[in-house]
């Protein structure tokens, strides 16, 4: 395992609201970052089914070629709450400069309260790679071959 897995992120923090304070690894061994909704309001109501882009006060600058981030759930909130990140995971390309945006979707059955600062997600820095694409006019067969949506059974 390799002993300092670190790169360097530059951070704009672009309110007041969210700070180097409260935007580090919670512990030595957190693999995310927890990103905040960065909101002007006290808070934000979701009912069942709905969704909401919370912004998150915070741009990005990854300086190391080859990586991406990634926002991921939070899992007591996805479990314990149902709001979860409702594209499934978002990524953060290495050339985008924008402010973070964290779209929640509250999957329970009941409405969930979104309060200013609340942890809503979390930031992973992840290797990524790129594909040459080579055209091609036939695949090399497999025994699996095309067969798709669980055609290999449940067990």
């Amino acid at each position: 395992m390799t002993k300092n897995c670190k790169i360097d992120v530059k951070v704009k923090f672009l309110s007041e609201l969210c700070s180097s304070e409260n935007f580090r690894y919670a512990t030595p061994y957190s693999a995310g970052i927890d990103l905040r909704a960065c909101i002007d309001q006290a808070q934000i109501i979701l009912e069942p089914g709905d969704r909401y882009a919370f912004p998150t006060g915070i741009a990005i600058e990854i300086t190391q070629p080859g990586i991406a981030g990634f926002v991921f759930s939070r899992s007591g909130l996805g479990t314990k709450e149902g709001l979860v990140v409702s594209q499934g995971v978002g990524v953060i390309d290495p050339d985008y400069r924008g402010e973070i945006i964290v779209s929640l979707l509250n999957t329970s059955p009941e409405l969930r309260v979104v309060s200013r600062g609340q942890r809503i997600a979390q930031l992973v820095f992840m290797p990524v790679y790129t594909a040459n694409i080579v055209p091609v006019n036939n695949l090399t067969p497999t025994q699996r071959g095309a067969g798709g949506f669980g055609h290999t059974g449940k067990i």
